[in-house]
């Protein structure tokens, strides 16, 4: 009996695993039904080629470029003028009664120290003229360049422009410097590889490479009223000290001069910019030829259409530029040639005597052209009229009522003439004077003197306002602007100039500068 039941076990067990096999076999052949074959194979190596490619699909060489121009970046050492700084003690006010009668018991002290600063510099001819920021040397008692081979010399200023943050330096040299020429920056194209070299954190002889990621970017870090701001940015990374230096395209020509960094550090976050070729070209020409920058204006007031946002924009411009400068704007008209959709930039205002004046060119002109560059934001107009001179002749295309029409307009300088600027120091302290009016000089209590009636680019910019009256130059009493002007003109450049004044309100200021 017992042998009966196992036996009956035995073959449930293999009855069930004969119909479970048999399910099984179905389920399986389903599922190759339904689903594909995944089949496994040996990997094969992935191909790796080089990231950067040229027009022509071969690899970017920097190698060549970065070897060719190197020697011709220098770094430059700036030493300034020896001051003294408050480092401890009671400076005495003489509010003090104990003080006044036993004396400070700790007198205060000064300390001595000399400001050193470095930064860039590229050699843009054989016999010793150096291109640099003027932010570099404009404080530097001193200068020296150390060249590619560690060898130095000192430097001397040939000249300075703020407008464009531009400086050429000299040196004096018995041999050939290597030199880089300057390339035509408007050739530049976005997304084009360029190669910064300069001295970051003293660092000397430093390349790093990036692509041009804007151009006529304007940051508004030139602190003068006649800037001149149409950088050109990458991402080349730019560091404290490589102000100066070079910009250079894959050819190793000079395409910019490295001038600034957009950072919340104060290092290199991504953004760098640089002065166009173009631009230092002709301030670099004018300093060699003149001594002082021909600077060229146009003689209109303009605004980008394509700024505006909206109706409410306009209407606050308007509003804004009626208060600020009493030209009146009509926001209705605005609007219209915004809905229009011209590209360019729109003629708020025309100077009276200007080159736009006596060309013909209006109010709401919009200007779509400037010789063979088509205009597209106010930073274009100021970098292709920044590369001519007074006298030059330049073609303005524009749209007026909906119609194109062709100007020929002569440029001219800040005095509304076609003439030369000459290297006068006058023109240096940018100002004009007036001797002042004898009932001014009696209500002040005072000999005489001469009032500046008028602030441009120039030594005295930022440093006094409008109606001061100079009375005193390096202890020298002035009296009459032919005084101002003797001693100015037979200073030195470089040299310190002292000048003691005061204002129509009755308060006094002194001044203290290099030419």
């Amino acid at each position: 009996m017992r042998n009966s039941n196992i036996l009956k076990t035995v073959i449930l067990v293999v009855f069930a695993s004969l119909i479970g096999g048999l399910v099984s076999a179905l389920i399986f052949n389903s599922a190759q039904k339904q689903s594909p074959i995944i089949n496994m194979v040996a990997p094969q190596p992935m191909p790796v080629t080089a990231t950067a490619f040229s027009a022509s699909g071969e690899p970017v060489n920097f190698s060549d470029a970065a070897e060719h121009a190197v020697s011709a970046v220098v770094h430059i050492k700036v030493t300034g003028e020896t001051q003294r700084r408050y480092s401890g003690g009671r400076d005495f006010r003489g509010n003090d009664l104990f003080d006044f009668f036993f004396g400070d018991p700790e007198e205060p002290k000064y300390q001595e120290y000399t400001p050193k600063g470095s930064g860039s510099g590229v050699i843009i001819s054989e016999d010793g003229y150096i291109v640099t920021n003027n932010h570099v040397i404009e404080k530097a008692a001193e200068i020296t360049v150390v060249f590619n081979d560690q060898t130095s010399v000192a430097a001397s200023v040939v000249g300075r422009d703020p407008n464009t943050d531009i400086a050429l330096l000299r040196v004096d040299t018995d041999t050939k410097l290597p030199a880089l020429g300057f390339a035509d920056s408007d050739n530049l194209r976005l997304g084009e590889w360029v190669l910064a070299i300069g001295n970051p954190f003293t660092f000397t002889s430093t390349v790093t490479a990036g692509i041009v990621s804007a151009k006529a970017r304007s940051l508004n870090i030139i602190p003068t009223d006649f800037k001149i701001e149409s950088f050109i940015q990458t991402d080349a990374a730019v560091n404290p000290g490589n102000s100066g230096g070079a910009l250079i395209n894959l050819r190793g020509e000079l395409v910019g001069i490295n001038t600034a960094i957009a950072s919340h550090t104060g290092v290199y976050e991504g953004y760098s910019f640089a002065v166009p070729s173009n631009i230092a070209k002709k301030v670099v020409k004018d300093l060699i030829e003149f001594g002082v920058v021909q600077r060229a204006l146009l003689g209109i007031v303009y605004t980008d259409l394509a700024s505006f946002e909206n109706e409410d924009e306009i209407d606050m411009y308007v509003k804004t530029y009626k208060e600020r400068d009493g030209v009146s704007l009509d926001a209705e008209k605005i609007k219209a040639l915004k809905k229009r959709k011209d590209r360019g930039v729109m003629v708020c205002d025309v100077v009276d005597n200007s080159a736009a004046k006596d060309a013909g060119i209006e109010k709401y002109d919009i200007i779509t052209r400037i010789g063979n560059k088509d205009i597209s934001s106010q930073n274009t107009v100021i970098e292709e009229v920044s590369k001519l001179r007074p006298g030059d002749r330049i073609d303005i295309s524009l749209i007026r009522d909906g119609k194109t029409k062709q100007f020929t307009v002569v440029l001219r300088n800040k005095a509304g003439n076609t003439g030369v600027v000459s290297d006068d120091k006058t023109v240096i302290l940018g100002a004009r004077f007036e001797k002042v009016d004898k009932e001014l000089a009696d209500k002040l209590r005072i000999k005489g003197g001469v009032q500046i009636i008028e602030l441009s680019d120039g030594k005295l910019m930022n440093r006094v306002r409008k109606g001061f009256i100079i009375t005193k130059i390096n202890q020298k009493s002035v009296t009459s602007v032919e005084e101002v002007t003797a001693i100015i003109n037979e200073m030195k450049r470089g040299e310190g100039v002292f000048i003691e004044g005061i204002y129509p309100s009755g308060r006094r200021d002194y001044i203290a500068f290099e030419l």
